[in-house]
């Protein structure tokens, strides 16, 4: 089953047991999938959707850090409960001490050794990782290296 049509079944799921949060959530990410779809002009792989769903979570992490500045914590719990939501969806993130490995392997590989080659550290390490990390933690964790 794809990753697609994973999505479509949780949908029509949570419809019928009449969890409107989830319902909400998943709509929003099939609209933002549609979108991308469109904008291809092709449908899109479960990489590409991967990527679709990671990009989704950064934009809900930046949203609940915003609303808890502004003071409105009601609303930053729901956006971190959509986080929760969407990251059923990816495959299981990478510990730091895991990232650090392929990191240095990385920089390795490609004779990186200092902040200017942190581009094509993250290119490379993004593509090993497969989804499997989020690209703030992963540029952290770069910089931290190259430094």
């Amino acid at each position: 089953m794809s990753l697609s049509e994973k999505i479509t079944n949780d949908l029509k799921e949570a419809l019928k047991a009449r969890d409107t949060f989830c319902v909400s959530c998943l709509r929003m990410l099939k609209a933002t999938i549609k979108n991308r779809q469109i904008e291809k002009r092709e449908d899109l792989k479960d990489d590409e959707i991967i990527g679709v769903i990671s990009s989704q979570i950064r934009r809900c992490k930046e949203a609940a850090d915003d609303f808890r500045k502004g003071g409105r914590e009601d609303l930053a719990i729901k956006e971190e409960n959509e986080v929760r939501i969407l990251y059923r969806y990816l495959p299981e993130q990478l510990k730091p001490d895991e990232i650090e490995k392929i990191l240095k392997e990385t920089i390795t590989e490609l004779s990186a050794n200092n902040l200017s080659d942190l581009g094509k550290v993250m290119k490379a390490g993004m593509v090993k990782m497969g989804g499997k990390a989020q690209g703030k933690l992963v540029n952290e964790i770069a910089k931290k290296l190259l430094s």
